[in-house]
């Protein structure tokens, strides 16, 4: 059994099919941990979420969902009615066109979502990431789960120290209580790809001098988010191997939809 961890899929249904499709994905042998936010940008949220709940009844291994910032405001307009302004600037409005009638699976989907994973190897699987220096689970907030960006942030700033600072204390004491963690929601296209980088040697990293659009690994960190919803790709990673398979940029399988 590999488990296979997929970042943020944002209504892109084209790019989640041809990422499996490229790990050959095995309903009957395969776990999937997906980090969130299925939904907004792309032009196939509804249908993406039906398809996960096919995978859902069909695999041998049930995959877990982990819960994002982006499924809760839409969760929050198929039980209320009401879409916020913020979702619908952000991506909410492709997702609204993609309905043509609410469904109560799709109710029942949101809801079941997971703030966070945890495996029996001590390896943590959340949208956004952590403040405890408990580790996950002691989070005084639910909301931090899907939207904090700090421990990425720290990563960043960690990462070349080791984990450790000068006088040989932990930088961050979030790092230290769990083996590795997996986080989406922050896309590694906002940071370009340099000689001193880790992904500079990545055969997949075509831009070398553009935007980064692999997964990114920062002290035990790994980020999934390779823009899936914003002109970049899906990424699929098996967790033991480290071997990632991607989807074709977004904006080529959906023609004229992203600008």
């Amino acid at each position: 059994m590999r488990t296979l961890v997929i970042g943020d899929t944002h209504g892109a249904l084209k790019a989640l099919k041809q990422a499996l499709k490229r790990c050959n994905f095995k309903l009957k042998n395969d776990f999937l941990i997906l980090l969130g936010d299925y939904v907004d940008e792309g032009p196939e949220s509804a249908q993406l979420i039906d398809f996960l709940i096919r995978i859902d009844k069909l695999a041998k291994y049930p995959p877990i969902f982990i819960r994002g910032n982006h499924d809760v405001w839409c969760e929050e307009w198929l039980t209320s009615g009401i879409g916020k302004t913020i979702w619908i600037n952000q991506g909410g409005a492709a997702t609204l066109k993609s309905y043509t009638r609410k469904k109560d699976s799709h109710i029942k989907f949101f809801r079941n979502l997971h703030d966070f994973y945890k495996d029996e190897e001590n390896r943590v699987f959340v949208h956004g990431g952590f403040n405890s220096r408990l580790g996950i689970g002691h989070e005084a907030y639910q909301s931090d789960y899907y939207w904090d960006r700090d421990l990425w942030q720290i990563a960043l700033l960690s990462h070349n120290r080791k984990h450790l600072k000068k006088d040989g204390t932990p930088q961050s004491y979030r790092f230290l209580k769990h083996k590795e963690i997996y986080i989406g929601h922050t896309a590694t296209i906002n940071w370009n790809c340099k000689p001193h980088y880790l992904e500079y040697l990545n055969p997949a990293q075509i831009f070398k001098n553009g935007r980064i659009i692999v997964p990114m690994n920062r002290c035990n960190i790994w980020n999934m988010d390779t823009g899936a919803g914003w002109n970049g790709k899906l990424s699929i990673m098996d967790i033991d191997t480290k071997e990632v398979w991607q989807s074709d940029f977004v904006k080529a399988l959906y023609p004229g939809h992203y600008y």
